[in-house]
């Protein structure tokens, strides 16, 4: 498999020079599923930000990130612009954040898919309506003429889903996409997000702090620690058979990651 996304001695800094991820390297090949792991502050999340230049205000980032031939590190706007939404999107852990609370959703789907793809009129409609289908939401026409405020959290989350999914990115960053949810709608948007990649042969940047999610949707882990990797291989065995200290933390802590990998066999 070729390599669609290669991070290489990424540094993250803050705007006092504070180092928040330091010397950070690793690759994504087009159609794997790699899962991002550590505790909060760890720097997985500022890692996935920077893939697609959207770190905060007075951050830095030195290094390289090359996204699907891209280099994104000190990239025109108009540069990223080009890449987002087609290269790689993002679902983020609370989707009131990333939904505008004044736009009704068909509007907020049909966005990307009018100013990346240029679709347009009735065609535009259509893909809007499918894009809600995709994700298993019931009603779409309901659904569409919706603003935010009046959906679930398993709903707002399944219409940002579909926002990211609309382009056909070659990369989904889903950061921390089920937390919010309880536990039964955890499961459902898990299963969701697995049986769309597999579809499309998508590659996936899943971050989390829990191992028995990452289990359950990716091919291969990368473990965070203090802005640091401590640890990557296969999910199996490094969930199995953890070298590091903190690695092994982490697989005692993991809800039910037995149960996980014996139900869905991790990813296959």
């Amino acid at each position: 498999m070729s390599a669609l996304l290669e991070v290489r001695d990424l540094t993250i800094r803050t705007g006092t020079g504070r180092a928040l991820v330091t010397g950070l390297t690793f690759s994504v090949a087009r159609g794997e599923r790699l899962g991002l792991i550590g505790e909060s502050g760890s720097g997985k999340s500022l890692t996935t930000l920077a893939v697609l230049g959207l770190l905060p205000d007075g951050m830095t980032a030195s290094g390289s990130v090359v996204l699907d031939g891209t280099q994104i590190i000190g990239a025109s706007e108009r540069t990223l612009a080009g890449v987002r939404g087609r290269g790689a999107a993002i679902v983020f852990q609370e989707p009131l954040t990333a939904l505008d609370p004044l736009m009704r959703v068909g509007r907020q789907i049909a966005e990307p898919l009018r100013r990346r793809r240029g679709v347009t009129g009735a065609a535009l409609r259509r893909a809007v309506a499918e894009a809600l289908e995709r994700v298993r939401l019931p009603d779409p026409a309901r659904i569409a003429r919706a603003f935010p405020h009046e959906l679930s959290g398993g709903q707002r989350q399944r219409v940002a889903l579909a926002m990211a999914l609309a382009c056909d990115p070659a990369l989904l960053i889903a950061d921390e996409p089920t937390t919010a949810l309880d536990v039964t709608v955890q499961a459902e948007m898990l299963d969701l997000v697995d049986t769309l990649v597999r579809e499309r042969d998508m590659a996936v940047a899943f971050v989390s702090h829990d191992l028995a999610v990452v289990a359950r949707v990716t091919d291969r882990v990368l473990v965070m620690k203090d802005g640091h990797a401590v640890e990557s291989g296969d999910v199996h065995e490094v969930v199995r058979a953890p070298r590091e200290a903190y690695t092994k933390a982490l697989v005692d802590n993991a809800r039910q990651l037995e149960s996980a990998l014996d139900s869905f066999g991790g990813a296959q």
